[in-house]
């Protein structure tokens, strides 16, 4: 925005409430926000579906320390992220359920980086190299029109770097807080004639609140916008991250009880860790063909290599089939998608349709080394596995958007997914045989909903879909145990029925207190649902169970009571739970009587979630706010044999902005966890040695400065 209005989240509706201009609420004309969460624009009051925005600048705000989302995603209903005080794995995310059992990265939820793919075609994802620094907004669809983004979109989370524009500016931010934390950031943004640009590059070091978790991120940013003429726009993006983190394991229930800041033994002994080193470009070319027709195409390419070493015992790699104790990922990723957008009508009333295609492909070079070399533990040795991985996906797509009167808003489409993979086994020594082999799975995503407006302050809406989830490479890595080596392509994919219905509220315009709120009931059914089936000696083998259900509530509200103050809250009620019963492997502490029960909450899900808060943002001068969280207990494997525990925590923050001539500057202070309460930011659901705990930090505090100059 050329103009520096309000840039607040506000749940359900991300509309400048709070005016950063500081003129009266009541004398407030709020602009319209438009979001692409269904792909076909719409003001985000229109859309049917649970949809919520944050702005960049509530992402960086309030003191927060900047080093994953999951500081700023808590006021989101329905999307659970993680603190799992651990960049050796990447950030824990689940929507409505989905991604909840994943033990690293993000599955089950589609991301996107400017419209670039996070999530590779197998449906695995992580969000490691999203600059924060230059974020512009974050949008994260819930429900059924999620599944129009095709393989594992139990939910949708999109990231948009800001777009340059104005006079070039020139920014700087330090912070520094509690366990050796240090973040260095520096950015340039704004326009030169056709040309706007935001670049940026920053540096996060920590020692991290446990032992063994010290870690080092790298990264840079950069976008280019350049203006084709009136009709036509060409965006160029490149980021790059490197990554080196220890890894400290999870912890017992004994261990957690009795010294949370401390990491399992075999994370010493055996030295685990993790560095991790990408590269990504991509370009968007859109051009207005006429009044009516727009065609936008988008190509990406990138490469990730990621090493990690674990572990796992000396003498449980000695079997002819183990693949060792350290993982090395080569991947080569890229991909395009084509999409026209076409504005006509419909027995004389708007009709609106995107049509298109996207296909995503990965290499992958799979290798495994033993973690020692004679006596020493921690260390690359002998190779164990050596495979050529390939996965892609080809999805045509289209959707419509049609208005039959006034009051009402038809919005319907349809998705064919096609996902193949395949493997070329380069190992095969002795009793390792060939295990080559390829499978595909395939499915058709429809979705439709339907929005009411009964009074210009009110809509009413109704969403229903069918998504899929495929396995992904780290849940086919492994046979079960007995079945020899290999992929395990017998794995089936999920399949879901979504259905949604909510409603959305806010006052008339020129209201004394500006409110806005949303409520939606969800109901999702799946068969044939991914599960773990065993977690021994560093390997993790998965197997299709019965039929889930998840099924919830979803609250949100915001509301101005005076200038310059913002209240906030969301409410989440979810029931997650196996509504078959399922076989697993016996063992003393992971699965005793050989099988999980019907009605057995899934693992790694809360059945209730509450934030809310409190904050007093004028644009310059004292700026202060407080938070709260609650999150209630989550069940740690498939029997519930143990759970973390319910808390309520505490945050609190204080800063000031100052505007002389041509800079700003700014200072904060932020403190979590006041209370020091004891809990466990996260779960390793099913993990076999019982480690299921990852404590989160203690009372902690977070020191800011920044400071930027516009030339």
């Amino acid at each position: 925005m050329n103009t520096p209005v309000c840039r607040l989240f506000i749940p359900g509706a991300q509309i400048a409430l709070a005016c950063a201009l500081g003129m009266p609420v009541a004398a407030q004309t709020l602009p319209a926000v438009n979001v692409t969460a269904t792909r076909t624009e719409l003001p985000l009051f229109e859309v049917p579906a649970s949809v919520d925005v944050l702005d960049g600048e509530y992402i960086r705000g309030d003191g927060r320390a900047q080093v994953n989302l999951a500081e700023s995603l808590t006021l989101v209903p329905g999307l659970l992220a993680r603190d799992r005080q651990n960049q050796a794995q990447d950030l824990q995310l689940s929507i409505r359920g989905f991604g909840a059992r994943s033990t690293f990265g993000v599955r089950g939820v589609r991301l996107y980086v400017d419209g670039i793919p996070a999530t590779m075609p197998d449906g695995q994802g992580q969000l490691s190299h999203i600059d924060l620094g230059s974020v512009g907004r974050l949008e994260v669809l819930r429900g059924p029109f999620s599944v129009l983004y095709g393989n594992s979109s139990g939910g949708v989370v999109q990231v948009f770097t800001e777009e340059g524009q104005g006079s070039p500016v020139l920014g700087a931010s330090v912070a520094a807080g509690s366990y050796g934390l240090r973040r260095a950031d520096i950015k340039a943004s704004g326009s030169a004639g056709p040309l706007g640009y935001v670049l940026s590059a920053g540096r996060l070091s920590s020692n991290g609140f446990r032992a063994h978790s010290a870690a080092e991120r790298e990264g840079a940013n950069a976008r280019l916008d350049w203006a084709l003429g009136d009709d036509s726009k060409l965006t160029l993006l490149a980021n790059t991250l490197a990554v080196v983190a220890e890894d400290p394991l999870g912890l017992s229930r004994a261990q957690f009880d009795a010294a949370p800041r401390s990491a399992d033994a075999a994370a010493i002994t055996f030295n685990t860790r993790k560095t991790v080193s990408q590269r990504q470009i991509g370009a968007i070319y859109e051009r207005k063909v006429d009044a009516d027709n727009q065609l936008r195409l988008m190509l990406y390419g990138g490469e990730r290599a990621t090493t990690q070493f674990q572990s796992i015992p000396v003498a449980v790699q000695a079997g002819a089939q183990h693949p060792g104790g350290v993982i090395g990922l080569d991947r080569n990723y890229g991909g395009l998608d084509a999409r026209w957008t076409a504005r006509s009508a419909l027995a004389q009333r708007p009709l609106e349709i995107v049509t298109g295609l996207a296909y995503d492909a990965m290499s992958e070079r799979r290798r495994g080394w033993q973690n020692f070399q004679g006596a020493a533990l921690g260390v690359q040795g002998a190779l164990r596995r050596d495979e050529d991985n390939r996965v892609t996906s080809l999805d045509p797509y289209v959707q419509a958007t049609w208005k039959p009167d006034a009051r009402w808003t038809l919005n319907a489409g349809v998705r064919h997914s096609l996902v193949r993979f395949s493997s070329a086994d380069n190992y095969i020594v002795g009793a390792n045989g060939n295990d080559s082999g390829s499978v595909s799975y395939s499915a058709i995503l429809p979705a439709a909903g339907v929005t009411y407006a009964p009074a210009a302050q009110w809509r009413v809406y109704a969403a229903a879909g069918r998504g899929f989830e495929t396995p992904t490479f780290n849940e086919l890595a492994y046979r079960p145990v007995g079945t020899g080596a290999g992929l395990n392509f017998s794995l089936r994919p999920s399949r879901s029925d979504n259905f949604e219905t909510g409603v959305k509220w806010r006052t008339a315009p020129g209201a004394a207190t500006r409110m806005e709120a949303t409520a939606a009931l969800f109901h999702t059914a799946t068969q044939d649902e991914i599960v773990t089936q065993s977690n021994v000696g560093g390997r993790s083998t998965f197997q299709n169970a019965g039929a889930t259900r998840r099924r919830g509530l979803e609250l949100a509200t915001s509301i101005v009571p005076a200038r310059h103050w913002l209240a906030q809250l969301s409410y989440t009620l979810l029931d997650a739970r196996y509504r078959d019963a399922f076989a697993c492997p016996v063992s003393a502490s992971i699965c005793p009587a050989g099988q999980v029960p019907a009605g057995n909450r899934i693992p790694g899900t809360a059945r209730k979630a509450l934030a809310a808060e409190l904050g007093w943002r004028p644009p310059t001068g004292w700026r202060a706010g407080v938070d709260a969280r609650y999150l209630g207990s989550v069940a740690v494997n498939d029997i519930t044999s143990d759970a973390a525990a319910s808390f309520v925590t505490l945050g609190s923050h204080v800063g000031y902005v100052a505007e002389i001539n041509r800079w700003t500057l700014s200072a904060s202070a932020r403190l979590d966890n006041l209370t020091d309460r004891r809990y466990a930011g996260s779960v390793i659901v099913n993990e076999g040695n019982g480690r299921y705990f990852e404590p989160a930090a203690g009372r902690n505090y977070v020191l800011s400065l920044a400071a930027s100059y516009r030339f």
